[in-house]
């Protein structure tokens, strides 16, 4: 099979049995033409004449191309695609051996957001708790932080109508770029519960707003009351660490990738523009698996 025909073949897969959008399945193809590019370089054509060294010269040439050459972020997410693109090729039978699965993505910068451990989250969400209107908020907000990865800012904004049937979420992000995200059973039942229970409590108090949450005034709840929600949730979990809004959406984010979930589909989740904001996560999971692994294994350490 030749080259071409196997990009186009991926590209479909992508677009057509995985359901991803065309803005990422785009972005998809931008990094493979420059991939193609290299390959037609070295005079390969076919699937089968791509070579392991193809793939290690591949960041150096992207690195130092006379035009636009691209910085360690961009060159770790064009090499993400190259890589999917292989194991694409090899699931399905086109190659025998899969020449990038031993290629690294080159180093970033130190610029790891801080996430909270799964039972950290729980511990905090369980923090809010309780029948009072206010704890049925609070538990709604932080349930839908975590299911969704939500920007305070995004969820501070939802409107009631926002929340749509089938356990999804309409957000607004940078550039009032919509996108639409799953909420999960825990964050569904916490919302409907904040809907029924507490919400007329407090709509009364203050003018008609479609405002999804609100204070206990009437108003829609302010970016900086969110903070305050989190901060005391926080100080009761007695988690001693400081948590903010955003330390929720690092954690949705590393969670995720953990589960195993494609670097691409996080990063519609999260709205990202580019995926390469999205793969500094993928550091932070490949270092907390290397850590369990070399504490962990018999063999991943040299005999005293």
């Amino acid at each position: 099979m030749t080259i071409e025909e196997a990009l186009d073949r991926y590209l479909r897969h992508v677009s057509v049995e995985r359901g991803l959008s065309p803005n990422t399945t785009a972005a998809y193809r931008r990094d493979l033409v420059l991939w193609r590019a290299h390959l037609a370089e070295a005079g390969r054509v076919t699937l089968d004449e791509v070579e392991p060294g193809d793939v290690a010269s591949f960041p150096a040439a992207l690195a130092t191309r006379a035009e636009k050459p691209l910085g360690a972020s961009s060159v770790a997410r064009v090499l993400s695609s190259v890589r999917g693109f292989h194991r694409f090729a090899l699931e399905e039978g086109l190659v025998a051996v899969d020449v990038a699965a031993t290629t690294r993505p080159p180093k970033l910068p130190s610029r790891l957001p801080k996430a909270i451990s799964v039972g950290q989250v729980e511990a905090l969400l369980a923090a809010t708790d309780g029948d009072e209107p206010t704890r049925l908020r609070d538990k709604a907000l932080l349930e839908l932080l975590y299911a969704t990865g939500a920007r305070v800012s995004e969820a501070v904004s939802l409107n009631v109508d926002d929340v749509i049937e089938g356990d999804v979420v309409r957000l607004f992000g940078k550039g009032n770029k919509q996108r639409i995200v799953p909420l999960g059973s825990y964050a569904r039942r916490a919302l409907d519960a904040y809907l029924v229970r507490a919400r007329p409590v407090f709509s009364p108090r203050g003018e008609p707003t479609p405002a999804l949450f609100l204070g206990t005034r009437g108003a829609r709840v302010s970016r900086q009351n969110a903070w305050l929600i989190i901060q005391a949730a926080a100080e009761r979990a007695q988690l001693g660490l400081e948590v903010s809004p955003h330390t929720l959406r690092h954690s949705f984010a590393t969670h995720l990738l953990e589960g195993g979930a494609d670097v691409r589909v996080v990063q519609e989740l999260l709205g990202h523009s580019s995926v390469a904001t999205t793969q500094i996560y993928t550091l932070v999971t490949a270092d907390a698996l290397r850590d369990v692994y070399s504490t962990a294994h018999p063999r991943a350490r040299w005999a005293s």
